[in-house]
């Protein structure tokens, strides 16, 4: 699909939802100015027109993503021709981020320790913020009650019903199946295997069609989310916790422009100007819907357009990555649990922020990609390590902008891993 096709005009897509932000934010502190939610106007307009507009987007983008996810890991699969072929790419794949989250989650925890957010928030402003997200905060934390944990959590991995997971959107279930039935279809070359190959292709192309329709709404859509955020918060959260969302912003920033960098120079013999320039399409999607899945379409065709990746490559790590390769969202979960065990006056050992290193890590591969997807990640580690997991109230004011900024580094760091992981692996229809 082209971008012309795709944007349904002259202008790229990333400049009309760069728009499409610009303006939602400058009308939105307009309305908060005016006197906010408060006011009648402004929360008519969020409850009835804003909100229901961008929910109304994303639920159009998710209901495309299962069977985008699905029938793009299966093709990502079956294409690679053998199962050495896909051993080698899923092991390049799971090395490399192994390693960009290691790295990810020790650098936010360096820069908290060093920069200690936690210290120096009022406690007065503070206890109001968390009376304001008491509700919301009280049902995250209720959710990670019913999540598994331990070994649980890796048998559930492995559906007993891949529908049931499907309409869970128990999104790592539903890819396990994928890639089995991608291998058995790798293992079985028949004519009728062929034949529902190419129904699988079908799948795949109609979900893209019909995801590069919803797509040119994503300005309308981005207006909406940005309009809600000014209007009813401003930037009165943003500046009460201006050292927690600095301290995160930097640690994010410094992992794209530094460890992503050396990465693509020196294991994919890529330019980062080259690629960050042919990426920022992706980035402005995922900065807008703060969903590495909503994003998936536009990174799948960021990869095979802009970035000339071998398409058998970006479809299987692009896809794995959307849930397996969330380094921002990794390294979010770090400061959050440090930030908080500061802010209530918790002192972790280094034994306990080590075990909160391997549990963000673990947590940035098994996070759903949609937006606030780490919140119960995080309230479950701060329970783990004996900080008051209602504490995730104090973040939720700012958690949007924050989600926004970590979701971007998830779906770079995915086109960056499927850059990476091309090396040395040709495809002939992209060579």
């Amino acid at each position: 699909m082209s971008e012309a096709k795709a944007t349904g005009g002259k202008l790229p897509l990333h400049w009309k939802m760069l728009i499409g932000f610009l303006a939602g934010l400058a009308l939105g502190l307009v309305a908060h100015h005016g006197g906010g939610a408060d006011v009648g106007w402004v929360q008519w307009l969020t409850t009835y027109v804003t909100q229901p507009a961008g929910t109304l987007f994303l639920r159009l983008i998710f209901m495309l993503v299962i069977p985008l996810l699905f029938s793009a890991l299966i093709i990502g699969v079956a294409e690679m021709g053998d199962v050495r072929s896909l051993g080698r790419v899923g092991w390049k794949t799971l090395g490399y981020t192994i390693v960009a989250s290691g790295v990810a989650v020790a650098l936010g925890l360096v820069l908290v320790n060093w920069l200690q957010p936690g210290a120096g928030v009022d406690p007065a402003a503070a206890q109001a913020m968390l009376a304001q997200g008491a509700d919301r905060a009280k049902d995250i934390v209720g959710a990670t009650a019913s999540q598994p944990k331990g070994l649980d959590m890796l048998l559930a991995i492995v559906p007993d019903n891949v529908v049931k997971a499907a309409a869970e959107n128990t999104i790592l279930a539903v890819m396990f199946f994928a890639l089995m039935l991608g291998i058995g279809l790798v293992l079985t070359r028949t004519p009728a295997t062929e034949t529902l190959l190419r129904g699988i292709q079908g799948l795949f192309d109609v979900s893209m069609t019909l995801i590069g329709l919803v797509i040119r709404l994503a300005p309308y859509a981005v207006f909406c989310f940005m309009f809600n955020l000014a209007a009813l918060f401003g930037w009165d959260l943003l500046n009460s916790l201006g050292k927690y969302v600095g301290v995160v912003v930097l640690a994010l920033a410094l992992h794209m422009l530094v460890v992503y960098s050396l990465m693509l120079k020196f294991l994919g013999g890529w330019s980062p100007l080259k690629f960050f320039k042919g990426s920022q399409e992706a980035m402005v999607m995922a900065f807008s819907t703060a969903s590495s899945n909503a994003t998936l379409p536009v990174s799948l065709r960021v990869a095979e357009e802009k970035l000339h990746l071998p398409k058998k490559i970006s479809r299987f790590v692009l896809t794995v990555g959307a849930t397996a390769n969330q380094n921002g969202t990794a390294l979010f979960e770090g400061v959050t649990v440090l930030f908080l065990a500061q802010f209530f006056g918790v002192d972790l050992s280094l034994t306990q922020q080590v075990t909160v290193m391997f549990v963000c890590i673990l947590g940035g591969i098994g996070t759903a990609g949609v937006p606030a997807g780490s919140l119960p990640v995080v309230a479950l580690i701060c329970g783990m390590v004996g900080v008051p997991p209602e504490g995730i109230g104090l973040i939720l004011g700012v958690d949007r902008f924050l989600d926004m900024c970590r979701t971007t580094l998830n779906v770079t760091g995915d086109l960056m891993l499927a850059a990476v992981v091309s090396k040395g692996e040709e495809d002939p229809e992209t060579a």
